[in-house]
């Protein structure tokens, strides 16, 4: 099969393609291949007027982290509820088998 491939020209196409792919994935991974210039400067610099408008990212961790424990709380809520219920429905079982019994 494999010589089939080679044959065909199939193979050096897909090889072609994932060499172009790496080479665009490489260069875009790269970031600033030049120092940017004095007007990229002024526009990355830090404004005091807009200040107030960024999130804060301490506030916005302590957010995240407080619904990742609630929803840990609720699943593990859950999951209790399910293995109680199963637990009681096998002692009903059990219970009615002894009486039938």
């Amino acid at each position: 099969m494999a010589f089939l491939l080679n044959k065909t020209g199939i193979a050096s196409h897909f090889r072609s393609q994932s060499q172009k792919t790496e080479d665009s994935l490489s260069l875009s991974r790269r970031g600033f291949h030049i120092e940017p210039g004095p007007r990229e400067k002024a526009l990355l610099a830090e404004d005091r007027a807009l200040k107030r408008f960024k999130s804060h990212k301490k506030d916005v961790w302590r957010i995240k982290r407080l619904g990742d424990v609630l929803t840990i709380v609720v699943v593990a809520g859950c999951c209790y509820e399910i293995y109680v219920r199963a637990v009681l429905r096998e002692e009903a079982r059990e219970k009615a088998k002894a009486e039938n019994a």
